[in-house]
């Protein structure tokens, strides 16, 4: 198992933390890397009854003799690095073996006031961004005028590279928002102040992991957000400013495809969203409300209260699809518990004809209704079994259709947030 991704094959918060943490307290894990995304994103996992929560950090960074890797991919705010790192220090998590990318983009202090006047600049039309500069720092990064982590140990060039990003910046703060202009010392003196505590952790972390698989050591890719959250393959422009399918695993860490052995989806057992965008099989009924309670469906980085849906059959092939998934990993089993009858969508309609892939266009997508079949439920808790036999046959029952229709097989299955809670199906 040299080169494994793990990434979420819905809109996000499917539970990636347990798939990796998983992985990696099963088999020897030598690297987990992030390879997208900045602290917009999200992991939950429980250890020993303890609930931890990472957000710019890979979620390996609980697991004992793991190297926490963050790739060149990924957009770096040094002020909630460290004190995420502050945080896991202060409850006796040790977090020596970290390692940053240089090639990694920095997100500074006006990165977040760009993103948040934007966004309320948008009013109906907003996106639901975090506001956390997620998407200001790519768009530095595309427009060749980003700061690298390499920048901060080079005065000289980071204050020309200041100049030339508040220029831009400031014109568009001030004579389009009427917003106060960006001062560079200010955010020099800001972004220099972390150089001391950061300059132990860069490297070219892609001579790093090539070199460790060419010695093989295994290397987990950790996806954030979510298939249908990528900039070019989900429901634009709803979507993060990155790419987390599988092929953006490649270019964020420097790997090439052809090292990549396991492609692992993470999805739940129903379907949940966070923030603005299409979602067929959205609930605003009683349903939903109890899949909302009893999953705990508040976001982990945002605490935005997730709407929730039932399963979906159509994303599921579509992740399979794009992402060359070899697996999946089912999480939130148990939520379902308490159902007598349980929906899956299994195609859509759409201008009154079924469609079973996922939609061309926009358009389409927004006004594709689901189109369910029923299966029944098995009202009794599952939180206790520990192999598939142990589940109740109609749980088994929903496990199996679900993989016969999403495209690839289910190799694990969630039935609680502890990490003993999962059971293998396809070993």
């Amino acid at each position: 198992m040299p080169a494994v991704v793990v990434l979420g094959a819905q809109w996000g918060d499917e539970g990636k933390g347990k798939a990796t943490d998983l992985l990696a307290t099963t088999d020897p894990i030598d690297f987990v890397v992030r390879t997208s995304g900045g602290h917009n994103a999200g992991h939950t996992i429980v250890v020993n009854g303890e609930k931890f929560a990472t957000h710019l950090l890979p979620s390996g960074i609980l697991t004992p003799g793991a190297t926490s890797v963050i790739a060149n991919g990924v957009v770096v705010s040094p002020e909630a690095l460290f004190r995420e790192l502050d945080g896991l220090i202060e409850r006796g998590v040790e977090v020596a073996d970290l390692v940053v990318s240089a090639n990694a983009h920095v997100i500074a202090s006006y990165h977040s006031v760009i993103d948040k006047v934007t966004e309320r600049f948008l009013g109906k039309n907003q996106i639901g961004t975090t506001g956390r500069g997620i998407g200001p720092a790519y768009s530095d990064k595309v427009g060749r005028i980003g700061i690298r982590v390499a920048d901060l140990f080079d005065e000289g060039i980071l204050r020309e590279k200041l100049e030339a990003a508040l220029d831009v910046r400031n014109h568009l703060l001030t004579k389009i928002y009427n917003r106060r202009a960006i001062e560079v010392d200010t955010v020099l003196e800001e972004l220099l102040s972390y150089t001391d505590r950061l300059r132990p952790m860069v490297a070219d972390t892609s001579l790093l992991l090539n070199n460790a698989l060419d010695e093989g050591r295994t290397v987990l890719f950790e996806g954030a957000q979510a298939t249908m959250l990528d900039v070019d393959h989900g429901t634009y422009p709803f979507v993060t400013s990155s790419n987390p399918v599988a092929g953006g695993v490649c270019v964020g860490s420097g790997v090439g495809p052809t090292r990549i052995d396991r492609v692992i989806g993470v999805i739940k057992a129903y379907t949940t969203r966070v923030g603005s965008g299409p979602f067929p099989t959205e609930l605003f009924d009683e349903d939903g409300l109890e899949l909302q309670r009893i999953g705990g469906e508040i976001g982990v980085s945002t605490g935005r209260t997730r709407r929730c849906g039932w399963y979906d059959a159509v994303v599921a092939r579509y992740a399979a699809r794009v992402n060359g998934l070899t697996e999946f990993f089912l999480t939130k089993l148990d939520v379902l518990d308490s159902w007598e009858r349980i929906p899956v969508c299994v195609a859509y309609e759409v201008d009154g004809k079924r469609v079973e892939e996922m939609p061309m266009t926009q358009t389409e997508f927004h006004h594709a209704t689901p189109i369910y079949e029923y299966f029944e439920g098995w009202k009794t808790d599952i939180s206790g079994c520990r192999t598939f036999e142990d589940l109740p046959a109609n749980a088994q029952t929903y496990v199996r259709a679900l993989e016969s229709i999403s495209g690839a097989k289910i190799w694990g299955v969630g039935v609680g947030p502890g990490r003993e809670q999962t059971i293998v199906v396809n070993g």
